[in-house]
């Protein structure tokens, strides 16, 4: 029987380089390669306000796909004279790229694996995501030594110890509404769970062209995010500030390699303290 649940957000978080990945200079590279750029999406600023922010809500809450909200949105807006095939190409590898540059950094590996021995603990990565993102975090945790299975595939199969993935896209909703914990709470059956710690940089460390860093919406989707985690479980909640040092100054990002270190470094140390 389970008597803690660790709750850990992915992209920013787990997965700093997920964030990397859409800072300015990688990412007008990627929109090349990709093919992106030949069909009108060429800088960073036409990334965001024109095919990410627009596409967002609807690719995090359903089973359709960044693959295939990309491809729609291109076609709806930039109406480029290539073909759909060129299109979806283009799309495809633009989030092939994207997915596979999102690891779990390696330096969660030893608090990763003590979780993974606490008999007592839950462990979910919680995370608004696209659909396609489940299979690739379910896949890295495993390369990792972590036993993970996602959320959707919980019914069919036994959650004894390990790690479970609880993506927006599958759920159809996002962690800031109720019904997302409740379904965790209800598939997973943790209705003796005592304690909940979780560790999120709630939007924060994602850049500054994603709507979703805009830093009041951090705030108020951490808070809402802590007092539903209180309401669906009735139970004290530790919240662990996962915020990589920026320089908003400069409109560059300080998250270097020793920052990203130290603070994975300082955040597993204060999971082992809760977990004592």
């Amino acid at each position: 029987m389970f008597e803690k649940l660790v709750i850990f957000d992915y992209s920013g978080t787990l997965s700093p380089d997920a964030v990397r990945f859409g800072e300015d200079d990688n990412l007008t590279g990627e929109l090349e390669r990709s093919g992106l750029a030949a069909l009108g999406i060429a800088d960073p600023g036409t990334f965001w306000d024109e095919i990410a922010n627009p596409t967002w809500e609807v690719g995090s809450s359903t089973s359709i796909g960044y693959r295939e909200v990309m491809y729609r949105r291109i076609k709806e807006v930039f109406s480029p004279a290539v073909s759909d095939e060129k299109i979806r190409l283009s799309a495809e590898r633009f989030v092939d790229s994207y997915l596979e540059h999102s690891p779990v950094d390696s330096r969660w590996r030893p608090i990763l694996k003590k979780l993974g021995e606490e008999s007592s603990v839950m462990t979910v990565i919680a995370t608004d995501h696209y659909a396609e993102a489940t299979d690739y975090i379910v896949g890295f945790l495993k390369e990792m030594g972590a036993g993970a299975i996602s959320l959707k595939d919980v019914p069919g199969a036994t959650v004894s110890q390990g790690f479970v993935v609880a993506n927006s896209a599958d759920m159809g909703a996002h962690k800031v509404d109720q019904g997302f914990w409740e379904m965790v709470r209800t598939i997973l059956k943790l209705d003796a769970i005592q304690s909940i710690l979780i560790i999120d940089d709630f939007g924060y460390n994602e850049e500054a062209g994603d709507s979703y860093a805009d830093r009041q919406k951090v705030e108020e989707r951490k808070n809402k995010t802590i007092d539903l985690l209180k309401r669906v479980f009735n139970v004290p909640v530790y919240a662990i500030l996962f915020m990589l040092e920026r320089d908003d100054q400069a409109g560059k990002s300080k998250k270097d390699e020793k920052t990203r270190g130290d603070s994975i470094i300082q955040a597993s140390l204060e999971i082992e303290q809760w977990l004592k």
